[in-house]
């Protein structure tokens, strides 16, 4: 895994002048600027000039946040247009979406690859995020990302939009607004397939973006399970997911005490602390939650 975790993806519609603007006053770890759902047939090649030529302004090393683009998915005719477009610019990732398993990642690598190379950029420089379940069969193969040799992969992330239009549902949540068993399998199975390739488990997007106390709450479970970002659809919920996705002081500070109870007693493999028996699990947790912190923090 990367050593500083994606925790927001804020999508910008790669047609809009006026939101691509705001990239620069919002707090986002990466935006990700769209040229597949958010953009109209008609105005695709419009978008595909704009992206690349606002990433060009914000040269790799010069810029706050990393850029990446979904392009189009691999069953239309745009996918090489997106990347023979947009590669030149040197976008730190590419979203692919509607893949079909590992074998549709390896394919736009190899993709990026010749592109890179005609570019001059580093090859293998340009990572790439899956949206993992968008299609019937996608995911049965989540578990197959696990020693795929994907070398640019960065994470997994999944979706139930496009997974309910794919399978005919007339919804994917219940009465009380919770996704149902489909979905809630899928989710899983994408965040055990992220953690058995050894890659960050994305979460997807929480559509109510009015709903700010709701979404802090399913940030936090998320976190809690073992995502370690979320997608963002709009500005108000990067602040909310950037938090959420963050050791809290109280975490850093258990963290601390938890480490400084093993360096004082190095021979122990397991300790009481706060009425709870520690071991090796917990003390690693605690140094991945103090790396965390100070990666952001110093």
């Amino acid at each position: 895994m990367t050593d500083l975790p994606i925790r927001s993806f804020l999508f910008i519609p790669g047609d809009s002048e006026k939101k691509m603007g705001k990239v620069d006053g919002t707090a986002a770890d990466a935006f990700i600027f769209d040229l597949e759902d958010a953009v109209a047939v008609a105005r695709k090649p419009v978008a595909r000039e704009m992206v690349p030529a606002f990433i060009k302004e914000r040269p790799r090393g010069q810029r706050k946040a990393q850029y990446w683009v979904r392009v189009n998915p691999l069953d239309t005719p745009w996918t090489l247009e997106d990347l023979a477009a947009i590669v030149s610019a040197a976008p730190d990732g590419i979203m692919l979406p509607k893949v079909n398993g590992p074998q549709d990642v390896a394919q736009v690598s190899h993709y990026l690859s010749a592109l890179e190379t005609a570019a001059g950029i580093e090859v293998g420089s340009i990572k790439i995020l899956p949206v993992a379940t968008e299609t019937a069969i996608s995911p049965f193969r989540l578990g197959d990302y696990a020693g795929a040799g994907l070398d640019r992969l960065y994470g997994l992330t999944w979706g139930a939009e496009d997974l309910s239009s794919a399978i005919g549902a007339s919804g994917n949540t219940d009465e009380s607004g919770q996704w149902t068993l489909t979905y809630r399998m899928v989710r899983s199975l994408c965040l055990l397939g992220a953690h058995a390739a050894g890659v960050e488990a994305v979460d997807t997007l929480y559509v109510d973006f009015r709903d700010p106390d709701g979404l802090r709450t399913s940030c936090m479970a998320a976190r809690a399970e073992g995502f370690s970002g979320r997608v963002a659809i709009h500005p108000a919920q990067v602040d909310i997911i950037n938090e959420s996705f963050s050791p809290s002081s109280a975490e850093v500070d258990f963290a601390r005490r938890v480490v400084d109870l093993f360096a004082a007693n190095p021979d122990s493999g397991t300790l009481g602390l706060d009425g709870k028996m520690l071991d090796i699990p917990h003390l690693k947790q605690a140094q991945r939650t103090l790396a965390m912190h100070e990666a952001r923090h110093g």
